[in-house]
């Protein structure tokens, strides 16, 4: 505690001395007691610029400041701290700043606390420009311009030609008026080149594009002309492949060759290029030295595919097969700069790098270079299977040389495709053992290989109808490779014609697990569905595919015949409409919209389609005797006349076509003409019994003689027809009864002498006998039952049945009409007027009293 001094009392400050002190300048409340205050208001001493409120220092720093209570003492600050700018110990100190950051000694009593100045508002709004000026309107319109080839560019990126050929035009337009405008301003020296040289370069650029070439070249052409336009030769190449969609090859030559001239060989790449294109202008001259010559520079310079290939095209053109061979040592051998694929194997101790390659494994990059792999590929594929045949004395040691080739090249994994294309090309040259015995060879090949191999030849086994051992490669190409589309629907269709269908339908269902895009797999599902009556799956399989293959003509009568089963004509219709767009000239197709409108029963519709199908293919029975059924239905028999006779020289053994025509010729009245068809009939059948029917019938009307010759033999045909039926009667009642084993229904056996059997074909070949029915029973003619009849609407009547009578209204029996009229009968002969009244008769008789014969 000694060294504790405690301070005395009368040393000890106040601490609240000079709180209630403030600076006597804001005192308002004794202003006019201030003698300073009041001298500057009266005077002109109150307009100088204002003091600021200072300590000594100032103007007023020599004397005391008074304050409101009257005091004029110096104010010190709250801690006693002399004022900035007091003398102390006669030293006189610098002057120093009072006001600190977000602080003025001027701020009036109450005022809040704003370092920011935020309580001013808003700054005031910038000033507008005067958009009257000449320069403003000028950046405007240029403005507009730009805007404008930006649209053109952008709508033809989305593939609206017409809109980005307008927008270019447009701007055009403005950028004219643009250069006017700078002309009449002054400013001409100050035009922008490069906004001219846009314009008209979109604008050729569009023009070309929608095939105006014409008003392309001359945009071209102002560009080229100009001077002022630096590096406008280069342009010469658009030019030059105008006149190459032209087919303009010798100026497509000359543009070329001229932008060759033009551009330097620091830009070797571009060079490379425009000589490639005048090596294929020269292909298409078929001047094959010129484009040798450009291609072979290429390769020595900068080695590529496509140029590689063009130069065995060429020299496959003039027939040299030593540099054949030359230039496909050199396509194998041209660099693709392409990574291997095992970099983007990951490791397996690195989750960072496993991150990483799963992340660029199907980048752009990478789907680029395997495009250019499988572009490699493709034309090293391409180019041994067209040199094979050439280079070698047979095809097979030409691909056996290729097959060399690649497999001392980067492309090795092609020599196994080559050898199964050499199995192809045997295939397509018939040879199918030589096939066999070649995809035989890749049995103990990898799994990749064998199993591609085995699917062949199930293929190939499948084709020559040899199930067994097309199921057999199916299943070893299945053990090799279980994800092989190919096999699994092989395997499929080997079931699918043993008819086993739920299993077929679960290897075509793994066909498109493994793979979605396979669209045979997708068809055969869609027919196997349809063998087990599963139509709503069928038809769900056949829409799938539809989507995938929009003008397949196969896919759409699947849908068709679907709709058709599902009874949905119009649907049916609608399909086949739009089949008929993608194959116009199937007459199938015709034939069916027509049956389908003839069910519906729109016979002009119906009629249209038919004869569309008998304009195409005039072979089809069932069409002409749909049309030939239409004429007579609609009271046209000369015309149907032609059908039956096209169908007369189809099937000339058909006896109802022969009558079909001898009937037109009856009734459209050329009686004479039918007299003699049917004579001629008579002669090539004379077993068929409609024909000698009608001929006594013309006979007996018409007067002549013959008549009872014809009788004759009509009555000895059919007692020959009541003998053979009789015989088939006899023999179907004893095996009838060996069947009953003497059983009590013996008496059924009666009805089969009141029931003739049908009538097959109305040949003469196997006639039979019935007895004669009365004409109030032609009724249950067996002719009258015709399935073709049934199903068409215009119901088909032709001849009647050789048991139906040739009148309707008579009353007597067929035996009756045919007596000997110079007999011993007592039958008058016929007069003038009974004879007019009968062929009256038989001019009335109705088409409806006919029915086709089967």
């Amino acid at each position: 505690m000694e060294n504790v001094h405690l301070v005395p009392e009368e040393e000890e400050d106040d601490l609240y001395t000079g709180y209630n002190d403030y600076n006597p300048t804001f005192d308002s409340e004794d202003l006019h007691n201030d003698v300073a205050f009041q001298q500057a208001v009266r005077t002109s001493h109150g307009r100088r610029p204002p003091m600021t409120a200072k300590y000594p220092g100032t103007a007023i720093g020599g004397r005391p400041i008074g304050t409101a209570y009257g005091s004029r003492v110096p104010i010190g600050t709250a801690m006693g701290r002399p004022m900035t700018g007091a003398v102390q110990d006669g030293a006189a100190r610098p002057m120093t700043a009072v006001r600190a950051a977000g602080y003025s000694s001027s701020i009036a009593r109450g005022s809040a606390f704003d370092p920011l100045g935020q309580a001013k508002g808003p700054a005031p709004p910038l000033e507008t420009k005067n958009e009257d000026t000449p320069e403003e309107k000028i950046k405007i319109l240029e403005k507009k311009v730009n805007d404008l080839i930006e649209d053109s560019c952008l709508a033809h990126a989305r593939g609206d030609l017409q809109v980005s050929l307008e927008k270019a035009k447009e701007a055009g337009r403005k950028e004219r008026a643009l250069v006017r405008q700078r002309e009449q301003t002054g400013t001409a020296d100050h035009i922008n080149l490069d906004l001219t040289y846009s314009v008209l370069f979109n604008l050729a650029n569009q023009y070309a594009n929608n095939d105006m070439y014409t008003e392309a070249l001359n945009t071209y052409q102002v560009i080229v002309k100009n001077k002022m336009f630096n590096n406008a030769g280069r342009l010469k190449v658009n030019m030059a492949n105008i006149y190459f969609k032209q087919k303009n090859y010798t100026k497509a030559i000359k543009f070329y060759r001229m932008a060759l001239d033009q551009i330097s060989n620091a830009h070797n790449a571009m060079r490379i290029k425009i000589m490639q294109n005048i090596g294929v202008v020269f292909i298409h001259m078929g001047q094959y030295s010129d484009a040798i010559t450009s291609f072979e520079y290429i390769m020595t310079e900068s080695p590529n595919i496509k140029t590689g290939f063009n130069l065995i095209l060429c020299y496959y053109a003039i027939g040299d097969r030593e540099r054949m061979k030359k230039a496909f040592q050199k396509l194998i051998c041209v660099p693709l700069g392409v990574d291997d694929d095992d970099k983007y194997i990951p490791p397996n101790d690195d989750p960072h790098a496993n991150m990483v390659i799963e992340a660029i494994k199907n980048d752009k990059l990478h789907q680029m270079e395997r495009e250019r792999k499988a572009l490699a590929e493709k034309y090293i594929m391409t180019s041994a299977k067209l040199i094979a045949p050439a280079i070698e004395m047979s095809f097979a040691a030409g691909f056996d040389w290729c097959v060399d080739m690649v497999k001392g090249s980067q492309y090795v994994e092609l020599a196994n495709d080559l050898e199964i294309n050499k199995a192809i090309t045997y295939l397509r040259q018939r040879d199918f053992k030589q096939a066999v015995e070649t995809l035989k060879m890749f049995e103990k090949k990898d799994s990749r290989v064998k199993s591609a191999a085995a699917t062949n030849l199930s293929f190939l086994y499948f084709l020559e109808k040899d199930f067994d051992q097309a199921d057999r490669y199916a299943e070893l190409a299945m053990s090799a490779d279980r994800y092989n589309p190919a096999a699994l629907i092989n395997k499929g269709n080997t079931l699918f014609v043993k008819e086993d269908y739920e299993k077929a339908a679960e290897f075509y269902k793994e066909s498109l697990r493994n793979d979605s895009s396979c669209t045979e797999a997708l068809y055969n599902l869609g027919l196997t569905y349809k063998r087990l009556g599963r139509l709503e799956e069928a038809l769900d399989c056949f829409l799938k595919l539809h989507a995938i293959l929009r003008n397949s003509a196969q896919v759409m009568y699947q849908l068709a015949n679907l709709y058709e089963m599902l009874e949905d004509p119009h649907q049916a219709i609608e399909w086949l409409m739009q089949l008929t767009s993608v194959t116009p000239t199937d007459a199938q197709v015709l034939a069916k919209l027509g049956d389908l409108y003839d069910n519906e029963g729109d016979k002009s519709q119906a009629f249209q389609y038919y004869y569309e199908s008998y304009r195409y293919f005039p072979s089809n029975i069932s069409v002409i005797e749909w049309l030939g059924a239409y004429y007579i239905d609609t009271q046209f028999c000369e015309k149907a006349i032609q059908y039956f006779e096209r169908a007369t020289l189809i099937q000339p053994t058909q006896v109802k076509w022969q009558l079909m025509v001898a009937s037109c010729y009856r009734r459209s009245g050329n009686y004479q003409k039918a007299l003699e068809t049917y004579k001629e009939i008579h002669r090539k059948f004379p077993e068929n019994v409609e024909c000698l029917r009608f001929l006594v019938r013309l006979c007996t009307d018409m007067g002549l003689k013959e008549v009872q010759d014809y009788a004759t033999k009509l009555k000895k045909v059919e007692k020959m027809k009541e003998i053979r039926e009789q015989r088939v009667r006899s023999g179907r009642d004893s095996s009838a009864r060996s069947r009953r084993e003497g059983s009590a229904g013996s008496g059924n056996t009666s009805n089969l002498t009141h029931t003739p059997p049908k009538k097959a074909s109305g040949s003469s070949s196997s006639p039979i006998n019935t007895p004669p029915l009365r004409a109030s029973d032609s009724g249950q003619s067996n002719h009258g039952t015709s399935a073709k009849s049934e199903r068409l609407s215009v119901k088909l009547k032709t001849l009647p049945g050789s048991n139906e009578p040739y009148e309707a209204s008579t009353q007597q029996e067929i035996d009756a009409s045919y007596v000997d009229p110079l007999g011993p009968q007592t039958q008058r002969p016929k007069t003038a007027a009974r004879k007019r009244n009968e062929e009256d008769e038989f001019a009335d008789e109705e088409l409806g009293d006919d029915l086709l014969p089967e």
